[in-house]
C-alpha cells in the first residue's frame, strides 16, 4: 500500500474522493464516446465525403469535445474548491489554519505514487471500507473535540495569565514612573526655588554694588566740583592780585617816565638838543618859504 503519511480514516476519506473523481471522470469519457458514435451513425452514411464534408465534421465535432472536456475541467475545479471549504471549514471550528503548497500539485514523484494507489489500494479497499459511501467528511470524534478545546482553553488560559502578568508588570513600572516623576517635578520646584533666590541674591547685591559705585562717583565728582571752585576762586584771586601789581607797575613805570623825562628836560646836553631843533625848524620854515617863493614862476 502506498504510504502518504496518513491514518486509517484518513486513508478512506482520500480513497472515497478518488472514487468519486473516477466515477465522474468515466460518465465524462462515455460522453466523449457517444460523441463520436453519433457522428457516425449521423454523417458517416455515404461512402465517399469532400475534403469540406470532411472538415466541417471534424470541427463540429472539435467543439462539442471541447466544451464537454472544457465543462469536466471547469467542475473538477470547482469541485476541488468545495472539498476545501469543506476542510477549512472543520479547522476554523477549533481554531486551526491549515496551509497549501501550489507548487507540490505537479511534483512527478507523488502524481505516480497516487496513480499506484489507484491502481492496487483503490481496488483492494472497495471491499473492506465500511463508510466509503458517505458524502461528507466524518466529523472528529467528540474525545478529540475535547481534547482539542481543552488545549485551546489552556493555552488561552496561559496566555491570559501571562497578559495579567504583563498587566501588573506594566502597572507597577508605571506608577513607578509616576513616583518618579513627581519626585522629579518636586526636584525641579526646589531647584527653581532655589534658582529664583539666588537670583534675586545676586540682582540685590549687583543693585548694592551699582548704588556704592554711583556714591563713589558722585562723591568724587563733588569732591572734583569743589576742588574747581576752589581753584577758580584762587585764580580769580590771583588774576584780580596780579592786575593790581600790573596797575601799580605801569603807574610807577609812568612815574618814572615822568621823573625822567623831567630830570632829562633838566640837563645841559638837552637844552643844547632843544636849542638846535629848535633851529633846524626855523631854517626847515625858512626853506619852505623860499621855496613858495620860487614855486609860482615855475
Amino acid at each position: 500500500m502506498a504510504d502518504f503519511g496518513f491514518n486509517e480514516h484518513h486513508q478512506n476519506e482520500m480513497i472515497n474522493y478518488m472514487r468519486f473523481a473516477r466515477s465522474k471522470r468515466v460518465l465524462r469519457l462515455k460522453t466523449i464516446d457517444s460523441c463520436f458514435e453519433e457522428l457516425k451513425d449521423s454523417r458517416l452514411v455515404d461512402e465517399t465525403f469532400t475534403v469540406d464534408e470532411v472538415r466541417d465534421m471534424l470541427d463540429g465535432l472539435q467543439v462539442v469535445v471541447r466544451g464537454e472536456v472544457e465543462t469536466e475541467l471547469i467542475n473538477t475545479a470547482h469541485t476541488n474548491v468545495l472539498l476545501l471549504r469543506q476542510l477549512f471549514t472543520q479547522a476554523e471550528k477549533f481554531y486551526l489554519r491549515l496551509t497549501s503548497d501550489i507548487s507540490e500539485l505537479e511534483n512527478r514523484e507523488l502524481l505516480e505514487q497516487v496513480a499506484e494507489f489507484e491502481k492496487t489500494d483503490f481496488k483492494t479497499s472497495d471491499k473492506s471500507n465500511q463508510e466509503s459511501n458517505k458524502p461528507k467528511l466524518a466529523p472528529l470524534n467528540e474525545g478529540g473535540v475535547s481534547e482539542l478545546l481543552n488545549k485551546e482553553i489552556a493555552r488561552l488560559q496561559e496566555e491570559n495569565d501571562k497578559m495579567k502578568a504583563r498587566l501588573r508588570t506594566l502597572e507597577t513600572q508605571a506608577m513607578s514612573a509616576l513616583d518618579e516623576k513627581s519626585k522629579a517635578e518636586r526636584a525641579l520646584k526646589e531647584i527653581q526655588k532655589v534658582q529664583g533666590e539666588q537670583k534675586l541674591l545676586a540682582r540685590s547685591q549687583e543693585i548694592s554694588c551699582l548704588e556704592d559705585t554711583v556714591a563713589a562717583l558722585k562723591e568724587d565728582y563733588e569732591k572734583s566740583l569743589n576742588a574747581n571752585a576752589a581753584s577758580q576762586k584762587d585764580l580769580q584771586e590771583s588774576l584780580v592780585s596780579a592786575k593790581h601789581e600790573l596797575l601799580r607797575v605801569q603807574e610807577q613805570l609812568s612815574l618814572a617816565e615822568k621823573e625822567l623825562d623831567k630830570k632829562f628836560q633838566q640837563t645841559a646836553a638837552y637844552r643844547n638838543m632843544k636849542e638846535i631843533l629848535t633851529k633846524k625848524n626855523e631854517q626847515i620854515k625858512e626853506l619852505r618859504k623860499s621855496l613858495q617863493r620860487y614855486e609860482p614862476d615855475e
